[in-house]
């Protein structure tokens, strides 16, 4: 019997033993399937990274089709089922607002950084010194690249050029960034005060899309430009245009409930039209008291907001009326053109009236027709881009193209100073946070140099995609900067190295420096997690 019970108790034991290391081998399980399920979110875009990168299609359960290489459009639309993976969907989010460009560079350097930790973590170091180390690296990282840094004048209008010329390069739409960097450079230079700004609000530049025409009919308007039809025909053209927006309807006024008025005879029935057609007059009088004539509606859900009758009266009256504005685009409106909305009829007075030299309504030869307002008299600092293009993947593509050469334009007002572009500054880093490493001791020394050597995924994945031998044209680019050229970058269109800031090829430091720490930060997230509990 005792026998018995000490083998039952050894067995126990055992057993124990066995559950205890199943337990201890659990987080390294869980920081590998995190690790690899990151990894394979940086490959699927590693494709579209630089100039010579390609592009996407996505379609969604719609059947609607995107084709985009921008970084964090083809994330936010992948399905992402792994949590380790949407973190790194969220990273490249963060990375478009706070940048706006390098969303697709962001990811492909957390996968290159989670590739160096899988390897360090197969050698038996510690997550946390990993992760430490790698912060150190980090902080040295930013310290070179200010040091590289160039900086840059608000009104040296060639060199925004240049930088919103590079971001628009690796787009669709490159072969016409001359017409689209001048317009982007403009519109940023006309919203803000250049020697005092420190942002860019970008909801004053207001992006208008219209199908038809080709890209080279984009064009910059000061002013408003509205993409809805004038409701009356007869009026299409107006100066010296006294502009009103209501939020009233010119319709009869309905009753609260779902009531219903039995009207028995026809003398009755005469009466509410002629009450109507009073009311409706009174309406139409007191806007024309006001001294309006260009007259903008929003849109309503409960009632008509413009009555046919109404419409008549306004024809009568020479009013040109714009319906439907959208409740989003009244901020904007009132901004641009110094108006004010109007609630009821009672405050509709004439210095609730933005007033403006031209109002027209604008034939695009054959596709379709715009309304601009121009020559305000006293403007916000507001413009509109209006963009156009063959199709609606096109179109998409080249808002998202200005959107991001904008967003360029906006790191630079932040914070002015530019690096080279072309897998400079990442080859460079690579270098100094090597020799940074020797200088070290212990396991922080052999984290860092896996740090630098992470950061050279950019320019041999800028090779790979152009067609170039990435491990000849690495190695190449290490021994130009060891020599001490600090701006040898990969030029993409002649297929070899060169000075890259002497091809022009420029970016604003703030997009690498916010790129190395939010990729920074989210492979330290990724490494601190050692378990994934499902909550209910």
């Amino acid at each position: 019997m005792p026998e018995n019970t000490g083998a039952k108790a050894h067995g126990g034991a055992g057993n124990r033993a066995k559950s205890t290391y199943q337990d201890r081998d659990k987080p390294s399980q869980i920081r590998f399937s995190n690790i690899s399920a990151g990894k394979a979110v940086a490959d699927a875009i590693r494709t579209s990274l630089g100039p010579k990168g390609m592009d996407k299609m996505i379609q969604d359960a719609k059947g609607d089709v995107t084709i985009t290489n921008d970084g964090a459009t083809i994330l936010k639309q992948m399905q992402v089922l792994h949590p380790a993976a949407k973190m790194l969907v969220e990273l490249s989010k963060a990375q478009d607002i706070e940048a706006g460009d390098g969303t697709t560079s962001v990811v492909v350097i957390a996968g290159a950084l989670l590739d160096a930790c899988s390897r360090l973590l197969q050698k038996g170091i510690h997550p946390t010194i990993i992760s430490e180390s790698f912060q150190k690296a980090l902080d040295k990282g930013i310290e070179v690249l200010t040091n590289m840094a160039q900086p840059v004048e608000l009104s040296d209008r060639e060199t925004l050029l240049n930088s919103a010329t590079t971001s628009l390069n690796s787009k669709v739409v490159c072969q016409y960034s001359s017409l689209l960097s001048p317009m982007s450079v403009d519109a940023v230079m006309k919203v803000i005060d250049p020697s005092t700004a420190n942002s860019v609000d970008l909801r004053d530049i207001k992006i208008v899309k219209k199908l038809g025409g080709t890209i080279d009919d984009c064009e910059l308007v000061e002013g408003l430009v509205l993409t809805q039809k004038v409701a009356n025909t007869g009026v299409t053209r107006v100066e010296k245009a006294k502009i009103g927006l209501i939020q009233f309807c010119l319709s009869a006024p309905k009753t609260d409930m779902d009531n219903q008025i039995v009207v028995s005879d026809y003398a009755q029935m005469d009466r509410v039209l002629r009450e109507e057609r009073a009311y409706i007059l009174n309406l139409v009088k007191q806007i024309k008291k006001a001294g309006c004539n260009v007259l903008l509606i929003q849109k309503s859900i409960l009632r008509d907001a413009l009555s046919d009758l109404a419409l008549h009266f306004l024809n009568k009256m020479k009013i040109m009326v714009v319906k439907d504005i959208e409740r989003d685009d009244i901020e904007f409106i009132c901004k641009t053109i110094g108006t004010k909305p109007v609630a009821h009829i009672d405050q509709f007075t004439p210095d609730m009236l933005g007033s403006a030299e031209l109002a027209e309504e604008v034939n695009l030869n054959g596709s379709g027709k715009l309304i601009k307002i121009t020559g305000c008299t006293n403007p916000g600092k507001t413009v509109t881009i209006v963009v156009r293009g063959s199709n609606k993947l096109v179109l998409e593509e080249a808002e998202r193209s200005i959107h991001d050469a904008l967003c360029v334009i906006r790191c630079l007002v932040k914070k002015r100073a530019l690096i080279a572009g072309g897998g400079a500054p990442e080859i460079e880093l690579a270098l100094r946070l090597n020799e940074y490493a020797r200088t070290l001791k212990g396991m922080d020394s052999y984290c860092v140099r896996a740090y630098g050597d992470a950061l050279e995924v950019i320019p041999s994945t800028l090779a790979e995609n152009a067609g170039l031998n990435p491990i000849s044209t690495v190695t190449e680019l290490r021994n130009r900067h060891a020599q001490g050229e600090k701006t040898a970058g990969i030029n993409v269109r002649k297929g070899g190295i060169s000075n890259i800031l002497e091809e022009l090829v420029v970016q604003p430091l703030l997009v690498s420096l916010s790129a190395l720490t939010l990729a920074t930060e989210t492979v330290r997230s990724i490494l601190k997690i050692d378990d994934v509990v499902s909550s209910v």
